[in-house]
């Protein structure tokens, strides 16, 4: 990679993981509700489930989702179900010891596997791969992506849930706790109109594309910015 391919891929990486999305409103609620050590698991869990299908996108998955396109809108309205679901037990806790689904957080098992029907782990990770690998040195490639989304990606995520850690003890206080997580639970929903909006675009792109097969192939140094595929 070249000095402006790196800087791209930290800049895309850090807008992906930093951003409000399902993980991070996940984690601050679960900072919030159970506390930052309780919720090191949900963080760890969150990062090692992106680095497995990461390197399943490589091995081809990706290739095969191109393939059936049905497979990732499945995947896509099974996560907004779950999403959906979560949301509702948001809504319905008032305090911690009211809601035990919030007050003990995802284990490590559950937040990796949580990760395979995200919306935004998908978009992210499928976004990332197809724009920063290199074909002539693909496992390079892929290992310098697998290692930037790690190394800034779980600071990233961290904050989330220690700021919600942050506001525990003042959202003890009267209706505070109840209203917060109510905010969360619809913030959570609103995450994914962008998501379901992105992968539509990225959708009709490919077929553009395919539409062109004799079209140069386009130089790197002019792609598309790389904060277009955030909107």
């Amino acid at each position: 990679m070249t000095t402006e391919q790196y800087l791209a891929l930290i800049g895309f990486v850090t807008v992906m993981t930093a951003t409000p999305g399902p993980n991070n409103l996940m984690l601050m609620a679960s900072g919030a509700n159970a506390g930052f050590r309780r919720s090191l698991p949900h963080i760890f869990g969150i990062a090692i489930g992106c680095q497995v299908i990461l390197v399943c996108v490589s091995l081809g998955l990706g290739q095969l989702l191109g393939e059936f396109p049905q497979a990732l809108t499945l995947l896509r309205f099974a996560g907004a179900l779950y999403l959906l679901y979560l949301a509702w037990q948001l809504v319905r806790s008032r305090t911690v010891e009211d809601s035990p689904s919030q007050s003990k957080p995802f284990t490590f098992f559950q937040a990796a596997l949580f990760q395979w029907v995200n919306p935004k782990a998908w978009m992210m990770i499928l976004t990332g791969v197809a724009t920063f690998t290199d074909p002539e040195n693909f496992t390079a490639s892929v290992a310098i992506i697998a290692g930037v989304f790690l190394l800034l990606g779980l600071p990233l995520i961290s904050s989330w849930s220690l700021f919600g850690a942050v506001l525990k003890h003042w959202l003890t206080e009267g209706r505070r706790l109840r209203l917060f997580n109510r905010t969360m639970a619809v913030l959570l929903i609103v995450s994914l109109v962008p998501t379901f909006g992105l992968q539509a675009s990225e959708t009709n792109k490919r077929k553009a594309g395919e539409a062109q097969p004799t079209q140069t192939a386009e130089p790197t140094g002019n792609r598309e910015p790389w904060w277009l595929s955030v909107m």
